[in-house]
């Protein structure tokens, strides 16, 4: 069993020593190509899998997640809950388990001007308040983002914020184009570091689960806030939730897209479901 190790930063080699066994060696960083290894093995968190998802597609190797970001929330959506459990997960692939499931991700393109090239995603992509708060929060320590560092970065983002006004079209159909204070499209249930944001979200059925936030005022959007963490935010009547295949979504005033906690480019922009995209070890 030979892999390779993708260090996130936090990480050192050291992190290695609970995944060797007596059948398995490791080489160091992203390879080139996938002749001669079984699999690859990533230590960090959405930042970290986001800025290699393109080359994790194209390598087509099985893929284990180790969480040990500030934001884990692809690892969570796989049952992975910290470097423990990602060891033993580890030692049943080695030792010949059929432990591995396909997943989908997200992909984004840009829409203007016209380009050919795409962002793959693996949690939730967006724009409106979640992507000015993820600004904020990106800018503090990394210690801090791991523990509440996104609510924290919240009423900062919130006393600056006017909602957009969103033109989307779903599957091709106009939907609609009123001011949002959120769109995000899921393709996992958490993001932004263990927020429920898209309950109903699968990530094996070859759709974006898309929760969408109208006006509302400040206050009550900090009332909604805490509620996103349990899920209980879809009682709220601002709040649509559906599912789709893809989506087009453009704004009068270009504004941020962000997806897995990073920037991406700005609006107009397509934003669709790649089913199958990543083959991942996970729990027996």
């Amino acid at each position: 069993m030979r892999a390779a190790a993708i260090l996130g930063i936090g990480t050192s080699p050291d992190d290695l020593k609970r995944f060797e066994t007596s059948t398995s060696s490791f080489q160091l960083g992203v390879p080139a190509e996938a002749t001669g290894l079984d699999a690859i093995v990533i230590f960090g968190g959405d930042g970290t899998i986001h800025r290699h998802l393109s080359e994790l597609v194209r390598l087509k190797l099985p893929v284990l997640v180790v969480p040990r970001g500030s934001g884990n929330d692809f690892a969570r959506s796989l049952d992975i809950g910290n470097l423990v459990q990602a060891a033993a997960i580890w030692k049943l692939f080695a030792e010949g388990a059929n432990n591995v499931r396909t997943v989908d991700l997200g992909v984004i393109t840009r829409l203007s001007p016209i380009t050919e090239q795409t962002r793959y995603f693996s949690c939730v992509a967006g724009v409106g308040l979640d992507t000015a708060t993820a600004r904020f929060a990106n800018q503090l320590p990394r210690w801090l983002r791991g523990n509440g560092g996104y609510a924290l970065s919240l009423p900062v983002a919130l006393a600056g914020f006017t909602p957009p006004q969103v033109d989307l079209r779903v599957d091709g159909q106009p939907h609609s184009s009123v001011p949002r204070v959120l769109a995000a499209f899921a393709n996992t249930p958490w993001y932004g570091g263990g927020m429920h944001i898209a309950p109903k979200a699968d990530m094996t059925d070859g759709l974006l689960d898309a929760c969408i936030i109208g006006a509302m005022s400040k206050a009550k959007l900090l009332r909604l806030f805490p509620s996103v963490y349990g899920g209980n935010h879809l009682k709220f009547k601002e709040v649509e939730y559906f599912q789709a295949e893809g989506f087009e979504l453009a704004t009068q005033t270009q504004v941020d897209v962000y997806a897995d906690g990073e920037f991406v480019c700005q609006t107009p922009v397509a934003i669709s479901a790649a089913k199958g995209a990543l083959r991942m070890i996970v729990p027996g």
